[in-house]
């Protein structure tokens, strides 16, 4: 059985949203993580998670960002249905599946001539926090390492935002290999902020995010 059958059944647990919040939220979440890469991009940061992965690739080698992202998360969704269930995965793959294209789409309806890179960082943090937030809370995710960070957290009571800001740390880390030490800091400044935002909004019995 998994985490997520463990929990209050749907048709009788008051907290449970709705189809069309649900949609709602995916496409709200989606699209604010969809702006926060996209300030990452144009000031040249990484991030952590599989989307820092892909941030690592497509500096490294050229490859669209979107379709890196996409197959980055393909291994995680086997964990996510076998530990947190059917409804968290799929919904999970379809949030991917959306910021994919939503991140491959945006530079063609956001252009943006500049940006401070310490203002990107701080600023794509936030929003890319509070989407991954708004999809914590609506039974989806990122896929990668936020699969994890869920799992930890209601399984061992390890808060999700500090799980993954340590798992954030280890891929900017590895950042060293494609970026300069100033665009590494302000990196690491982009994962705090978005990782402030997972630990003080989304602690274990406040909110669940199944």
């Amino acid at each position: 059985m998994s985490l997520a059958d463990r929990l209050p059944h749907a048709d009788t647990d008051p907290r449970r949203h709705g189809l069309v919040e649900d949609a709602f939220a995916l496409a709200t979440g989606t699209l604010l993580v969809a702006l926060g890469f996209h300030m990452f991009k144009l000031a040249g940061l990484a991030t952590g998670g599989t989307a820092g992965v892909a941030f690592l690739i497509h500096y490294a080698t050229g490859l669209p960002l979107s379709a890196v992202f996409f197959v980055a998360n393909l291994p995680f969704y086997v964990f996510a249905w076998m530990a947190l269930g059917r409804t968290f995965t799929i919904r999970t793959f379809l949030a991917v599946a959306i910021l994919s294209v939503e991140t491959a789409l945006l530079p063609r309806v956001v252009t943006i001539s500049a940006v401070d890179p310490v203002y990107a960082a701080v600023m794509g943090g936030l929003q890319i926090g509070v989407g991954m937030l708004v999809l914590f809370r609506h039974k989806a995710s990122l896929g990668g390492f936020g699969v994890m960070a869920l799992w930890l957290q209601e399984t061992r009571g390890w808060r999700a935002g500090t799980v993954q800001m340590a798992l954030d740390a280890i891929v900017v880390a590895a950042a060293l290999w494609v970026l300069d030490p100033m665009r590494i800091a302000l990196s690491i400044l982009g994962v705090v902020a978005l990782n402030l935002v997972l630990a003080i909004n989304h602690r274990p019995g406040r909110y669940s995010g199944f």
